[in-house]
């Protein structure tokens, strides 16, 4: 069974699904139209999808190969202007994209570069990036064909890796000021079928002062360190699936199957809402 650490893939595979990805993304707008509607990004057409990765590829990439690793660096960059026509917004992309796997490719993983996380390390941004990539190719194809019938697999590695990052990296992440209250009782098992990958993910409270004097007592949820599967650990509940399939439903993009709830369904079910508050949009 994985842990947070078995999922982690080498950089080469995340250079190679960073590019292979970002690739298949602008040749599937290529064939849309700009004003065709991301049916799973409401409010954004084509155009905009690429613009959105254009500025995320191009920030990550100054950061990697400018070094740059304070947060007083980091606010002095400003994005590029937006390209005006649909040639040069796509040959923009596909230029940036290409900008960052190189930079990444030529930074050791573990060199110092700043990041919202308490990863301080270019391997982050490679990580971070090939999902980004993944998950918004899925956009692309999906605007595209609305049915589904543009949509590519998602590597089962990648996906499992995708899984852990949200559930620890995104949802798990909790600041210094916040001290979190795992509720007893209140476990659910991940289980990415087809990888064999598990997570042991408990309902919690966030308390706490933010800097700003604000008092919080918010629903969270708190991940385990390893699950060891050998009856220690009792989940009342079960979310099982496929790679894929859990980690389109942890970024709230369609499923090719319904994941199975098990045990305390009510339970399952908090957890899901739980997580569907505390992800990103």
């Amino acid at each position: 069974m994985g842990t947070h650490q078995g999922t982690r893939l080498s950089e080469q595979a995340y250079l190679r699904f960073l590019r292979q990805d970002s690739e298949r993304l602008a040749d599937v707008l290529a064939q849309a139209p700009s004003g065709a509607r991301v049916p799973t990004c409401p409010g954004w057409d084509a155009d905009d999808l690429l613009a959105h990765l254009l500025v995320v590829q191009s920030f990550w990439c100054r950061v990697v190969s400018d070094g740059l690793t304070t947060e007083a660096e980091v606010s002095q960059l400003t994005p590029a202007p937006r390209p005006d026509g649909r040639p040069e917004l796509l040959a923009a992309f596909r230029q940036e994209a290409a900008r960052l796997a190189d930079a990444l490719e030529a930074t050791p993983a573990q060199a110092q570069r700043w990041s919202w996380s308490r990863d301080q390390t270019a391997g982050f941004a490679a990580r971070r990036q090939a999902h980004e990539a993944c998950i918004h190719r899925l956009d692309a194809e999906l605007t595209a064909a609305p049915d589904g019938s543009h949509r590519s697999p998602i590597d089962a590695a990648l996906a499992a890796d995708g899984i852990d990052e949200m559930l620890r990296v995104f949802m798990g992440y909790h600041p210094a000021w916040a001290v979190i209250r795992p509720e007893p009782g209140r476990t659910v098992r991940v289980v990415a079928t087809d990888t064999g990958d598990t997570w042991l993910v408990t309902l919690a409270r966030r308390a706490g002062t933010d800097p700003r004097g604000v008092e919080h007592d918010d629903p969270a949820i708190y991940v385990a360190g390893n699950d060891p599967v050998d009856g220690t650990v009792h989940p009342v509940g079960i979310l099982s699936g496929s790679a894929e399939d859990l980690y389109c439903r942890l970024w709230r993009r369609p499923v090719l199957t319904e994941p199975l709830r098990a045990g305390d369904a009510v339970l399952v079910a908090e957890l899901e809402g739980v997580l569907d508050a505390v992800a990103p949009r």
